[in-house]
């Protein structure tokens, strides 16, 4: 306030008056010191996920976050991408989660002996047209574009195939396995994310 109203003095005075270039310049050299009550202080980092996720969402990540050894922060904006594309595509977005555990085990620069890539295990020479005109060629590493490209993915394995568990089965490649093991392992892995959510539930409420 103290330097303000000092350049307030020298615009008075006729310093500055025929420099308006120079006392802009000074102007925007100092601090805001503005304050409103109508914008609130940012949330702590750790507070934001229960704000930005559902419920279930909020502890399948809390669970997923202990059980990795991964910051909370680090995971948000993957989960945040999964429940959007949930949206977008009408999957579950515990289900994609539960991919992305089974793919990769959350580690976004995964490659696999095929080729497959990222959180989703995407093979790029299959799917380059999905891609957004402006990806460049670590798309399918981008944690985000990979979540949205394989949920698009697999929902058109589940609507190809006619079932969700055929379409698991179609999305890992091993439509050839009568015993589903795929498809079991990652539909268990959804429903131990859902009792993480029931159990926290429980003991909020």
């Amino acid at each position: 306030l103290a330097i303000a109203g000092l350049a307030l003095v020298f615009v008075l005075a006729g310093g500055l008056v025929n420099n308006a270039n120079v006392f802009r310049s000074l102007v925007s050299a100092m601090p805001d010191f503005s304050v409103s009550a109508e914008v609130p202080a940012p949330l702590p980092v750790a507070q934001r996920p229960a704000k930005r996720l559902m419920p279930a969402m909020a502890a399948a990540l809390d669970h997923v976050a202990q059980r990795y050894r991964v910051s909370p922060e680090a995971l948000l904006p993957v989960f945040e991408a999964a429940q959007n594309a949930g949206r977008e595509w009408r999957l579950d977005p515990l289900l994609i989660v539960a991919v992305i555990s089974i793919e990769s085990g959350f580690n976004p620069f995964s490659q696999s002996s095929m080729g497959a890539q990222g959180l989703m295990q995407i093979i790029p020479r299959y799917h380059l047209e999905k891609l957004p005109k402006d990806a460049g060629s670590s798309a399918f590493l981008d944690p985000v574009i990979n979540v949205e490209l394989g949920a698009r993915i697999l929902q058109e394995a589940i609507r190809r195939q006619g079932g969700l568990m055929e379409g698991l089965q179609y999305y890992a490649g091993a439509l050839d396995d009568i015993e589903q093991a795929y498809a079991n392992k990652v539909m268990a892995e959804r429903n131990r994310l859902e009792q993480a959510s029931r159990r926290r539930n429980g003991v909020n409420s």
